[in-house]
């Protein structure tokens, strides 16, 4: 079985969800789980920094999908960032791109975020 972990952490009001290994069907509950505590918390501004993921089924992109509706909802988003070409080229395929951000680096798609919150604290 292929390990996978998610890496969490804060910054500024922006949760950043760090994917590692393969999600598929068997481990994609992980970040269904890890989606649903950030939901239920009122944390609506998410990075998934894609850095370490080496594969992602469409049971992985199901989870993505069951949460952008919920979390834009509440005027927040999903952004990703740090795609390899093989795992940009599975989200490209099935047309995600149309659907979410993904910027080349996670500064980028934190920046986006601050820059849609002007408000300073």
């Amino acid at each position: 079985m292929n390990e996978f972990k998610i890496e969490q952490r804060e910054d500024g009001g922006i949760s950043i969800l760090h994917l590692n290994g393969y999600l598929d069907a068997h481990t994609a509950p992980h970040l269904e789980q890890a989606l649903s505590k950030l939901v239920a918390d009122k944390k609506f501004s998410i990075v998934v920094n894609c850095n370490e993921l080496t594969y992602i089924s469409s049971a992985g992109l199901g989870v993505f999908m069951a949460y952008i509706e919920d979390v834009r909802k509440n005027k927040g988003d999903i952004k990703m960032s740090n795609m390899n070409p093989k795992i940009y080229n599975v989200f490209d395929l099935l047309g995600f791109p149309l659907i979410y951000e993904i910027y080349s680096e996670e500064m980028e798609a934190l920046a986006k975020f601050r820059g849609a919150h002007s408000r300073k604290s």
